[in-house]
C-alpha cells in the first residue's frame, strides 16, 4: 500500500503538470488518434485486395492493431519518458538522489514519471479490441476473459523487463538512443499477427523478441484460439525476463559512478 500512494502521488503530480498546457494536451491526444486511425486505413487498403491476413479476417486483425496501440501507448506515457529520466540522471551523476530514497531504487527509477495524454492510446486501443469483437459477434466467456487478462499482465511484465534492460545498459553506454529504435524496429511488426511471418523470423518476434506474445497471443485468448501450452510459456518467459531485469538491474548499480564518490 506504501507504493501505491507513491504512484498516486507521483501520476497526480504528472497529470498537474501536463493539464498545466492544455491545448498541447488536447493537440495531443489528437495526434494519438490520428496515427491510429492511419494505421488501420494501411491494414484497410490490403484487404481491399484479399479477404484474410494469413489466417486472419479483417476485424481479427483490428485487435492485434488495438493490442499494438495499447502497448504503444503504455510504453510512451511510461516506459520511454523513465527510461529518459535515468539516462539522464546516470549522465549527470544525480542518481544519487534515487538511491538514497528509502524505496527501492528500480521502482522509483522506472515507474515515476507518467506521460498522461499517451494514456490516449490506451483507451482507444482498447476500443479497437471490443470493436473487432462486435464486428466478429463475438461474446468472449467468461474463461477467455480471465485468460485474455492473464496474457495482457504477462505481455506487461515483458515490455516492462525489456525496456528496464535497456535502461541497464546505460550504466556502460552513456547513449543507448540507438538500442530502442531496434526494438521499435521489432515491434512495429507487431501491428499484424505474427502467424503471417515464416521461418526465422517468425522464431525471432516470438522467442527472442517477444511481440507475438505482447500483440497476437493476446489476441487470440480473446478469441479463444490460444491454447495452454503457449500460455504456459509466456506465463514463464514473462516471470523469468521479469526476474532476469531484474538481477540485471542491481547487477549494473555496482558499475554507477556518481557525483559524489
Amino acid at each position: 500500500m506504501r507504493y501505491l500512494r507513491l504512484l498516486v502521488i507521483f501520476y497526480k503530480n504528472s497529470l498537474l503538470r501536463e493539464l498545466e498546457y492544455r491545448v498541447n494536451f488536447l493537440a495531443n491526444a489528437f495526434m494519438s488518434v490520428f496515427w491510429l486511425t492511419w494505421g488501420i486505413l494501411g491494414v484497410s487498403v490490403f484487404f481491399l485486395h484479399r479477404n484474410r491476413m494469413g489466417d486472419w479476417t479483417f476485424p481479427e486483425v483490428l485487435m492485434v492493431v488495438g493490442l499494438f496501440t495499447f502497448f504503444e501507448g503504455v510504453i510512451e506515457a511510461l516506459l520511454r519518458p523513465n527510461v529518459g529520466s535515468v539516462i539522464e540522471q546516470i549522465r549527470d551523476g544525480t542518481l544519487d538522489f534515487v538511491l538514497t530514497k528509502p524505496v527501492n531504487a528500480q521502482f522509483i527509477a522506472s515507474l515515476r514519471n507518467l506521460v498522461i495524454w499517451r494514456l490516449v492510446d490506451v483507451i482507444v486501443g482498447m476500443m479497437v479490441i471490443l470493436y473487432g469483437l462486435s464486428q466478429l459477434h463475438i461474446t468472449p466467456t467468461p474463461a477467455q476473459v480471465v485468460f485474455f487478462i492473464a496474457m495482457l499482465i504477462s505481455a506487461l511484465v515483458m515490455v516492462y523487463s525489456i525496456w528496464l534492460i535497456m535502461v541497464s545498459l546505460a550504466f556502460w553506454f552513456v547513449r543507448i538512443d540507438n538500442i530502442t529504435e531496434l526494438f521499435y524496429a521489432f515491434y512495429e511488426a507487431g501491428r499484424y499477427p505474427v502467424t503471417i511471418y515464416r521461418g526465422v523470423v517468425r522464431v525471432l518476434l516470438t522467442f527472442i523478441v517477444p511481440i507475438a506474445f505482447i500483440t497476437t497471443f493476446p489476441a487470440s485468448a480473446l478469441l479463444g484460439r490460444l491454447d495452454m501450452t503457449t500460455a504456459s510459456i509466456g506465463f514463464a518467459f514473462a516471470l523469468g525476463l521479469f526476474i532476469f531485469s531484474n538481477r540485471f538491474w542491481n547487477f549494473a548499480l555496482r558499475y554507477y559512478s556518481s557525483a559524489s564518490s
